[in-house]
């Protein structure tokens, strides 16, 4: 599942963009304020050759852009757009062009460490204060400026209205790229999923407020394994349409699916956004439209279908059909004509009136990929000619190597004929075909096979082509957990030339679709998976659109492909791993304690106690259980009475996120990695060991006190870093300190055999008193040892068990701490403490409890009163950090830490 997330996926079909001229970035003066509030931000105007010289006085008459960069990006991923945007300005002469802004903001994590997101969001709103200044002298001086966001930088943009003072006039446009917007992609601490549900909340509840806001969300499509599309589609509001979201794969001209980094300079895609936002301008004020529908009309036009046609804001209704054509009647259901060379133009007029009770909809393409205007429908004609037409371009789509129009012919009922328009093509090859056809003559069902099929077992359908299009209904194809392969192969009767065959999967209910051009004949391969699961309240059906050649047949096969299954398992659920993980863990942590309470002396090992353990059986049940009882509105009312959050397996399956066995899935996943987790740190326990045994004599075993004041100290020192730096750090240290411990336990476990075995001479004869480490710990050689001795070194190799489960434990805390020390040693310069840290509190608890365990042993925890509570407590844990922890990751520290300071209390009571 992994490997088809991360490698198996489209070729990059996208071009790059190149500078013509060379890029500069002029750092704009930000007040003294600003820049003394926010000293790691910066803000930037891009330029290229003459046109950034002539800016450096900042005398600006263009239109303002300002892009925000995101998760550790960099202001410089702004010059594609800047610089396609320059080349486009030249070719209208500069009639209106635009200044494009970027803000550094230092390359912050802000995907896995939230504290600075609010801060990012205050210092994007001082700079459109500042952009708008720049421009208040100028005759057509903006009010608003437009934004594009990539990744968490088109977050912050939905932020600004967050903002108590932020007037939401200053934006009239928002385009985000692959921007998470529904969830974090990790919610690894509290401020970045207390800051996403501030911006969705605010944007569900005043949706109103959003009416003149345009906001377009670009998603990557399958090749952005950072961030999947099914997050960055905009939360679903009834209330007004002028959001809209789309995946790269399905934008006219672009049709390619983008990574995370290559959507800001997806040559495709940048040119359809400078497209767009030249299409924006109103003449009058040359600056973006203050019009909501033009901008949603100019937006449709560009990212969702496009007609072939130069956007008209107000198209003509009729249109004459003037000019010396000749005029050719074809009264055939079927017409296909080739273009070479033609000298003279021509009008192909089809009469509707006999075709109506026969057929309901007519078919056209047009192979020629113009803007010009090529089919026309007639209300009158006088003579077999048609005076007045109505222009039934804007009807048409382009797909990648042709133009077509599909029209129901009921819904133009005062339509007499369609003609198509053949102009004279000097050197030009083309075709064009239409056909007029009953829906469900063209309308094949296709069930898609079972889930547990495991691509053993196929559906197939054979269409014997006579037509121009064909399409194939996947029935039962609705949940993302579902993914086939669909075989195409195409069989022609003759060897002649055609055009490529184009298959389109269509997903009605969101803008997702995937193109494939291929060869005739061929087989083609496509793979069938959703970003998006079907709505409750939507029934229409997936469909795989044929566009075909009239003389060719096509087999369609579909077959259920296990290997993507599993990849939408881990797109979809692999930031729960960590859970799973530690739960695993967990687990075998209580049953090491279970062990040593019922045996009184011996604690098992961490790789035999995870199998015996680690049963999925003791934790989902219970999970799926309460999800049930959610259903209902009496348990739902007392779960809220007890302030109890809410279960994150039911708001993924509100989602549409969760099925039954994808949990089973994650948690045998999870004991996998835990098991191999295990045995990496016992190998490099072994290997650590053999190294200090080389170099160091160690000490003789003793026995001290679990708190001296030599311990207090570096308690007291570890907790003051902790508050006055960065508690991540003091995690670390302590972390570093314990990694320590179990080497030299086992060290001096190790030596202490060995200098018995040597020193006694008659211990070849003397009955043997045999300590043997089980997997973890089996480099310690059998000796004999008198009983204190054994008794002594029995202990020993039971703490070393229970070390390397605590520090296996202790592992996941740290890493999942990792962000906000990242962050804080790459801001170190401007500030000493983190602030806000989301772990202080956490660390200062942690650092006390693990100074205590790693100087203890299961001698002062085996007969404690606490024990019982200790062994029985991981369980209950391991279910609530399932039920809490899966979208919210910064949860499972606590549960581990109150596991934890069990331990330590039964080192006292």
């Amino acid at each position: 599942g992994v490997r088809d997330v991360m490698f198996l996926y489209e070729e990059n079909r996208c071009s790059m963009t190149y500078m013509y001229e060379y890029p500069e970035c002029l750092k704009i003066k930000l007040p003294k304020k600003t820049a003394r509030r926010y000293p790691a931000y910066e803000l930037y105007l891009y330029g290229e050759g003459n046109y950034a010289e002539e800016n450096k006085n900042l005398l600006l008459t263009g239109i303002p852009v300002l892009f925000l960069p995101g998760n550790a990006g960099s202001y410089k991923q702004v010059r594609s757009l800047g610089s396609i945007a320059l080349r486009k300005a030249e070719d209208v002469d500069f009639k209106y062009h635009f200044n494009f802004f970027s803000v550094n903001f230092n390359e912050e994590l802000v995907a896995l460490y939230g504290g600075s997101l609010q801060r990012q969001t205050k210092f994007v709103h001082e700079c459109i204060k500042v952009i708008l200044k720049l421009y208040k002298d100028g005759e057509f001086a903006p009010s608003s400026v437009a934004i594009v966001g990539h990744s968490m930088g088109g977050l912050v943009a939905r932020a600004l209205l967050t903002l108590k003072n932020f007037k939401p006039e200053l934006i009239n446009l928002l385009i985000t790229q692959a921007t998470p917007h529904l969830a974090p992609v990790m919610p690894l601490d509290r401020y970045l999923t207390d800051f996403y549900a501030a911006v969705n909340n605010h944007w569900i509840l005043k949706a109103q407020d959003l009416r003149n806001l345009t906001t377009l969300s670009v998603a990557g499509g399958f090749r952005d394994y950072q961030v999947r599309s099914g997050l960055a589609f905009l939360p679903r509001l009834s209330q007004h349409d002028s959001a809209l979201s789309v995946v790269s794969s399905a934008v006219p001209r672009a049709w390619a699916s983008t990574d995370h980094l290559s959507i800001v300079w997806c040559k495709e895609l940048i040119l359809a956004t400078i497209r767009a936002f030249f299409d924006l301008v109103d003449e009058n004020t040359r600056q973006i439209t203050e019009d909501p529908k033009k901008r949603m009309s100019v937006l449709n036009h560009h990212f969702v279908r496009h007609p072939a046609k130069i956007f008209e804001e107000s198209p003509e209704a009729f249109t004459d059909l003037t000019g010396s054509f000749m005029w050719i009647t074809v009264k055939g259901s079927k017409w296909t004509y080739s273009v070479y060379n033609d000298s003279d133009g021509k009008y192909f007029i089809f009469p509707l009136a006999s075709h109506r009770k026969s057929y309901s909809h007519v078919y056209c393409e047009n192979s020629m990929l113009d803007t010009s205007s090529w089919i026309y429908g007639c209300t009158n004609t006088n003579s077999s000619m048609c005076l007045e037409a109505a222009d039934l371009s804007w009807r048409a789509e382009l797909l990648p190597t042709t133009k077509v129009v599909m029209l129901k012919l009921l819904d133009y009922p005062s339509l007499s004929h369609i003609v198509i328009q053949v102009p004279p093509a000097a050197g030009n090859k083309y075709a064009l075909g239409c056909e007029f056809f009953k829906e469900d003559s063209r309308t094949v069902q296709l069930p898609v096979t079972h889930l547990f099929s495991f691509g053993f077992s196929s559906s197939k359908i054979l269409l014997n082509s006579t037509g121009l299009l064909y399409n194939v209904q996947l029935q039962h194809f609705s949940q993302i957990y579902q993914a086939f392969k669909i075989y195409i192969d195409s069989h022609c009767q003759s060897l002649k030339e055609r055009k490529p065959s184009v298959y389109r999967l269509h997903i009605p209910w969101s803008y997702e679709d995937s193109i494939t051009v291929a060869k005739v004949p061929s087989l083609a391969e496509i793979s069938a998976k959703l970003h998006v699961a079907q709505p409750h309240d939507d029934s229409r059906l997936p469909e795989l659109n044929i566009y075909s050649s009239p003389d060719c047949q096509y087999e369609v096969i579909l077959k259920t492909s296990l290997l993507q299954v599993l990849g939408q398992i881990v797109r979809f659920h692999a930031g729960a791993f960590p859970v799973y993980i530690v739960s695993n863990i967990l687990l075998t942590y209580g049953g090491q304690l279970s062990r040593l309470r019922s045996t009184g002396s011996q604690c098992s090992d961490f790789s035999l106690e995870l199998v015996r353990t680690a049963k999925p059986y003791k934790v989902e049940p219970l999970i799926s259980i309460v999800v049930f009882l959610q259903g209902f509105n009496w348990f739902r009312e007392i779960w809220e009475s007890l302030s109890l959050p809410e279960v994150d397996a039911a708001v993924l399956s509100s989602q549409d996120a969760w099925f039954p066995l994808v949990s089973l899935i994650l948690f045998l996943f999870g004991t996998g990695i835990a098991y191999w987790t295990g045995v990496f740190f016992s190998t490099s326990l072994r290997l650590f060991s053999s190294l200090w045994l080389t170099l160091i004599r160690p000490t003789e075993l003793q026995k001290d006190k679990l708190i001296t004041p030599r311990r207090l100290c570096g308690m007291i020192s570890l907790a003051l870093v902790s508050w006055t730096t960065c508690g991540a750090f003091a995690v670390l240290i302590i972390y570093l300190q314990y990694l320590f411990k179990p080497v030299h336990v086992f060290v001096t476990s190790v030596f202490h055999f060995q200098d018995s075995g040597h020193s006694k001479e008659t211990s070849q004869n003397s009955s043997p008193h045999t300590v043997k480490a089980q997997s973890s710990v089996d480099s310690i050689p059998e000796a004999t040892q008198s009983p204190s001795n054994h008794k002594t070194l029995g202990e020993a190799v039971n703490s070393l068990k229970m070390h390397i489960t605590i520090l296996n434990l202790f592992t996941w805390i740290v890493l999942l701490n990792l962000p906000s020390l990242i962050y804080w040693l790459k801001n170190l310069r401007y500030n000493v403490r983190l602030d806000p840290d989301p772990c202080r509190s956490t660390a200062i608890i942690l650092v006390c409890i693990l100074e205590i365990l790693m100087n203890s042993s299961t001698a002062e925890v085996k007969s404690s009163k606490l024990l019982k509570i200790a062994a029985k407590v991981p369980l209950p844990l391991s279910v609530a950090m399932l039920a809490f922890g899966r979208m919210h990751l910064y949860r499972v520290p606590h549960f581990v830490t109150f596991s934890l300071l069990l331990h330590v209390l039964c080192c006292f009571v």
